[in-house]
């Protein structure tokens, strides 16, 4: 894995603002091809944001198309609701079913991406109706998490947000990062930005999205459906050494699903920051392939 990319890699996106159900979407639009074939939203992951994809917006560009990344609502910049529940995958769908809507009033077709949690997300949009024009899931799975670091994590988590505020959470979770050589590693300028984007992000957000992934029942067969009534192609991605959901749960999802399956080499979890030049090699050839 390469740590010459991050969240903070220079593109040439701006930052905007999209209308949302619960205020305004956060966003980083472009940077915008002069005859662009499509539009791609991309959806972050728990605990993510916008600048998750910024290694990969200058070569989606580059490849024709205009991306469009975003902070869910309750995510970083983005406001979201107080309520939990609307955190959870097919709520958080209808939200972003609306962007899809409003992106694609323009004419171009809308290819959705969605990262992790954001994979869920972009399920539950599709199975709100949204007119994408292709669907791709990036390290996501069927269903809730599986036993693992990453829900043992959520359990232990959820108390703290509840009981001593979400300042404490991320101070508990800054002590057990700093115990493994990749977070020391880190710029203190990227370590920064981690903090200050977790503590920002709403609370309920927080919880919600977690009980999303501690709860989510398998939909993939009502998703290959939806997908195949309206036409639209679909690809799953998964990085070689991913510790969320296993490589092996990601290709039976594309198998049930009946849609091609990739892996990025020199990747776990988040192959945007950790080889985006792999996976975007990956993404290209499929999405032009979907667009003629």
């Amino acid at each position: 894995m390469t740590a010459a990319f991050s969240q903070l890699s220079p593109h040439g996106a701006r930052r905007t603002s999209l209308p949302g159900r619960y205020g305004p979407v956060a966003a980083l639009s472009g940077p915008h091809p002069a005859e662009p074939l499509a539009t791609v939203l991309l959806l972050p992951g728990y605990t993510g944001s916008k600048e998750d994809f910024a290694p990969l917006l200058d070569g989606i560009a580059e490849g024709g198309l205009h991306p469009v990344a975003v902070d869910l609502p309750g995510q970083y910049e983005s406001p979201g609701p107080d309520d939990e529940s609307r955190y959870l995958p097919l709520a958080l769908g209808e939200a972003v079913a609306e962007l899809v809507s409003a992106l694609g009033g323009n004419g171009l077709p809308v290819l959705l991406l969605g990262h992790s949690y954001g994979g869920l997300v972009a399920r539950g949009a599709v199975l709100a109706g949204a007119p994408v024009a292709g669907l791709t899931l990036l390290d996501s799975g069927p269903d809730r998490l599986p036993p693992g670091a990453r829900l043992s994590a959520l359990d232990v988590g959820e108390p703290l947000l509840r009981n001593h505020g979400i300042e404490a959470a991320y101070a508990v979770r800054e002590q057990v990062s700093a115990q493994a050589p990749a977070w020391l590693a880190l710029a203190e300028e990227l370590r920064t930005f981690l903090r200050t984007r977790f503590v920002t992000s709403s609370t309920a957000g927080l919880l919600g999205m977690a009980a999303g992934l501690r709860s989510e029942p398998d939909r993939v067969d009502e998703l290959a459906a939806a997908l195949r009534e309206r036409g639209a192609p679909g690809l799953v991605v998964a990085g070689e050494h991913d510790d969320a959901w296993s490589v092996e749960q990601q290709k039976d999802m594309a198998r049930r699903l009946d849609v091609p399956f990739a892996v990025v080499e020199r990747a776990a979890h988040s192959p945007n920051t950790e080889n985006p030049r792999a996976l975007l090699e990956i993404l290209a050839a499929e999405w032009r392939a979907w667009l003629g």
